[in-house]
C-alpha cells in the first residue's frame, strides 16, 4: 500500500490536511469520502509535489521520536509483525508528520525494504545511530530489544540536554535584564539628569564625564555597534564553517579551564553512551566506533576518535588508542580497558556514560551557583557607578552651598 497526502474539506467547510494509506489514488479518494471528506488535492507522499516536508525543514521532534520508538519496541516484543506495529503506532499518533513518516516506513517495509533501509531514506528524521542500531537489531533478530534500549538512550540524552539548557537559562535571563536596565539608564536617565548641570556650566567630575560620553555613544552610535556585532557574528559563523578553522577553534575550547572540562565531559558521555548501545546491539566494533564518533559535537575530539579507529583497525586495543590522544578522561580509559579484558565492554561504557552525565550535571550546577551571585554583583556595580555619576555633581553643589 502507498501513502498519500491529501487536502480535503469536511461537511462544515473546514479544510483538513493529512495522510491516508491506500493501494491507489482512486481508493484513497474513496477512503476520504467514507470519512465525510471532499478531496481537494491528493498526491503520493514520495512525489515531487509531496516532498514539502523534506524541503520545508520540518523534522520530527526528539520527544515524538522517542515515544513512537518505545511504542514500536513494545509491540514488536509482543510478537506483532513489523508492518502491523508501524500501522498501529501511526494510528495512535496525534502528530501528522509522525503519522505520515510511519506510514511511509510501513510502505517501504511492505515493498521489501528492511526498517533500517527505510530509515535511510529519511535520514533527516533518523540520526546515524538510530539506523545503525536498527540494522544491528534486524541482523541479530533482537529488533524489539534494541529499540527499547534506543528509546532509553535517547531519553537520557534529551534529559541531560534539558538540564543543561535549564541550568543556563537563569544566568542568560539575568544578563539580558541587566543589559536592558543599563541601556535604559544610559540612554534615558543619565542624559536628562546630567543636562541640568551642563546647562549651568558646572565643572563635572571625571566619572560623570565618562558616563556622558558613553551615553552619547550609545544613543548616537548604538545602531552601528549592533550592526558591527551582527556582522562579526556572521563572519565568525562563516569562518567556523571552514573545517580547518573549526578544528582549531574546538581544540582551543578544550584548553579553557572550566568550559573545556564541560565540553570534554559532554562529548565523553555522548561517545561512551552511543558506543555502549551500538556494541551491545551487536554492531561490530569498527563501525560502532565510527558511528559513535559521528555523534560528537567537538571536531577535535571527533578527529581523535577517528585516529583511534585507525589504530584499532591496525590491531591496537580501544583503551590504548584513545589514551594515545591524551584528551579523554582517565576513567574512560580505565573502564574501557577493564571491559576489553573481561568481555564486558558495553557494561563498562554504560558506566562511563552514567558517571560523566552525573559529573557534568554537578559541574553545571556549581557553575550556575557561582554565576548567579557574580552577575547580581556585576549588575549592582554598574548601576552603582551610574547612580554615583549622577550624584557626584549634586554633592559638589551641596558642598559649594555650605
Amino acid at each position: 500500500m502507498a501513502v498519500f497526502r491529501f487536502e480535503a474539506m469536511d461537511s462544515g467547510g473546514q479544510k483538513e490536511n493529512g495522510v491516508v494509506e491506500a493501494d491507489s489514488p482512486r481508493q484513497a479518494r474513496a477512503v476520504l469520502r467514507s470519512r465525510g471528506l471532499v478531496p481537494l488535492s491528493l498526491h503520493a507522499a514520495g512525489s515531487a509535489r509531496g516532498a514539502g516536508h523534506r524541503f520545508s525543514g520540518r523534522r520530527i521532534a526528539g520527544s515524538d521520536r522517542v515515544l513512537f520508538i518505545r511504542q514500536l519496541a513494545s509491540l514488536l516484543a509482543s510478537g506483532i509483525p513489523l508492518d502491523e506495529a508501524l500501522a498501529a503506532v501511526a494510528g495512535e499518533s496525534d502528530q501528522s508528520l509522525v503519522r505520515e513518516r510511519l506510514l511511509e516506513l510501513r510502505s517501504d517495509v511492505l515493498g521489501g525494504s528492511t526498517l533500517s533501509m527505510a530509515m535511510d531514506r529519511h535520514s533527516g528524521d533518523f540520526p546515524p545511530v538510530y539506523r545503525a542500531l536498527v540494522a544491528a537489531g534486524e541482523k541479530s533478530g533482537r529488533l524489539g530489544w534494541v529499540l527499547e534500549r534506543l528509546a532509553d538512550y535517547s531519553e537520557a540524552r534529551d534529559h541531560l540536554r534539558q538540564k543543561v539548557i535549564m541550568a543556563m537559562a537563569y544566568p542568560a535571563i539575568v544578563s539580558t535584564v541587566a543589559l536592558c536596565i543599563v541601556i535604559f539608564l544610559m540612554t534615558t536617565v543619565v542624559p536628562q539628569v546630567v543636562s541640568v548641570f551642563i546647562n549651568n556650566h558646572q565643572a563635572l567630575p571625571l566619572l560623570t564625564r565618562i558616563m556622558i560620553a558613553l551615553s552619547g555613544f550609545i544613543r548616537h552610535w548604538g545602531w552601528a555597534l549592533l550592526l558591527l556585532l551582527a556582522f562579526s557574528a556572521w563572519g565568525a559563523r562563516k569562518l567556523l564553517a571552514r573545517p580547518g578553522t573549526r578544528l582549531a577553534w574546538d581544540a582551543w575550547l578544550l584548553t579553557l579551564p572550566l568550559l573545556g572540562k564541560l565540553i570534554r565531559g559532554y562529548n565523553t558521555e555522548r561517545f561512551s553512551g552511543t558506543l555502549a548501545i551500538l556494541v551491545g546491539g551487536g554492531v561490530p566494533i569498527l563501525p560502532a566506533i565510527q558511528g559513535a564518533a559521528n555523534t560528537l559535537g567537538n571536531r577535535q575530539l571527533q578527529q581523535d576518535v577517528e585516529e583511534a579507529l585507525v589504530m584499532v583497525r591496525e590491531g591496537s586495543t580501544l583503551s590504548r588508542a584513545l589514551g594515545a590522544t591524551g584528551r579523554f578522561p582517565p576513567v574512560l580509559l580505565q573502564l574501557v580497558h577493564a571491559g576489553e579484558s573481561t568481555g564486558r565492554l558495553p557494561e563498562m561504557l554504560e558506566r562511563v556514560a552514567q558517571g560523566e552525565a552525573s559529573l557534568l550535571e554537578r559541574r553545571i550546577l556549581l557553575l550556575t551557583a557561582l554565576l548567579e551571585p557574580a552577575l547580581i554583583l556585576l549588575m549592582g556595580l554598574v548601576v552603582a557607578l551610574i547612580v554615583l555619576a549622577v550624584l557626584l555633581p549634586i554633592m559638589e553643589i551641596n558642598q559649594m552651598v555650605r
